[in-house]
């Protein structure tokens, strides 16, 4: 695998083509200003010394030079490895409800949008826990299976959008079961597993109490956490408010009774969000204190660091450049290396 530590660095790259354009119209700007003083076959003769051929060398091993110093300014790196690393921790499925509702702008700038800055913030902070992830609005999605890796975890929780389920709705039960379903079988029988529900708890399509009855059943604690207001706000979508069959406008509340009944049936704990806090960070509080199970975790090795090399080749190139002189060398003179023809005396 092959990657650069610091990629910002590579728009240095854009100076190379403007030093040599400027390398170019400096040429021509001298080449002119000598003719001010005779013709070049005569300024030849006069100045015997002097090398175009060298000047364009050290021209080109400059801007050779300056191209490895930025590659190794960005930190090329090569040979990551996966490596096998035994932990304590649970392994957390969050049921995250992405149905319109969750557009609702009780919470700035609306539900979803702080439900998933705050998953991110509880990505930043695990460290031997796994983490998955189901969206669900009519219909379950895994958005995220089982992981250890939590920057890929951020990745695909920065992805979420209603527009991923087509179908509209909001069906916990089904998010539920397949929230029982995409645990692994590494921790199959401990008491480790735990489903975090968000959502603003409206929910008209299943029975999600029942399922909450099987998860107790399976040693899995589900916490729930209501985002939203009881008073509730309207939903906009495109510029516009959603409205029910009677033309009024469709105004969406937290229904907090069938989550306060998933949480106590399960033994976990039912949080309801503030505008300044969605409430993860409470329940992960509490997930602490659960059983944990050793775990297998892929990780990887660090990646081996290749800029040296072309910090080497570049510095090589420079005392090339500095070494090699803009005027012939007379000691050097017999070799011919840039095939100059030679003036007679």
């Amino acid at each position: 695998m092959f990657r650069f530590a610091n990629p910002q660095y590579l728009w240095l790259l854009s100076l190379i083509p403007l030093l040599a354009a400027l390398f170019v119209v400096a040429a021509r700007r001298r080449r002119k200003r000598l003719e001010r003083f005779g013709c070049p076959q005569t300024l030849a003769l006069l100045m015997p010394e002097v090398s175009t051929g060298r000047i364009i060398v050290k021209q080109l091993l400059f801007l050779a030079a300056l191209l490895f110093l930025i590659l190794a300014a960005a930190r090329p790196q090569f040979g990551s490895k996966l490596r096998e690393e035994k932990s304590q921790g649970v392994e957390m499925m969050l049921l995250v409800d992405v149905s319109n509702s969750m557009l609702a702008e009780d919470f700035e700038p609306n539900r979803l949008e702080r439900t998933k800055y705050a998953i991110n913030r509880l990505f930043e902070g695990l460290k031997q826990d796994r983490v998955g992830m189901v969206i669900f609005a009519g219909e379950p999605k895994v958005q995220l299976p089982i992981t250890s890796d939590y920057r890929m975890a951020k990745a695909f929780a920065r992805k979420i959008d209603p527009s991923q389920i087509e179908l509209q709705g909001t069906a916990v039960g089904k998010a539920l079961e397949q929230g029982l379903l995409s645990f692994s079988s590494e921790t199959e029988g401990s008491h480790s597993r735990v489903m975090i529900l968000i959502t603003d708890g409206e929910n008209h399509e299943d029975d999600a109490v029942a399922v909450a009855r099987r998860a107790a059943e399976m040693g899995i604690r589900i916490y729930t956490i209501g985002i939203g207001t009881p008073e509730g706000a309207p939903i906009e979508i495109g510029g516009e408010f959603i409205k029910d069959e009677k033309g009024d406008m469709v105004v969406s509340k937290l229904g907090e009774e069938m989550l306060k009944q998933i949480a106590d049936i399960t033994g976990g704990v039912y949080v309801r969000s503030t505008k300044q806090s969605i409430g993860l960070e409470e329940v992960v509080k509490s997930i602490n204190d659960m059983e944990q199970t050793e775990m297998s975790m892929l990780r990887f090795e660090e990646f081996n660091e290749q800029y040296q090399y072309l910090l080497g080749i570049a510095l090589a190139l420079l005392l090339l450049e500095f070494a090699l002189l803009d005027r012939r060398n007379p000691l050097l003179a017999h070799l011919n290396i840039f095939r100059e023809e030679r003036r007679e005396e």
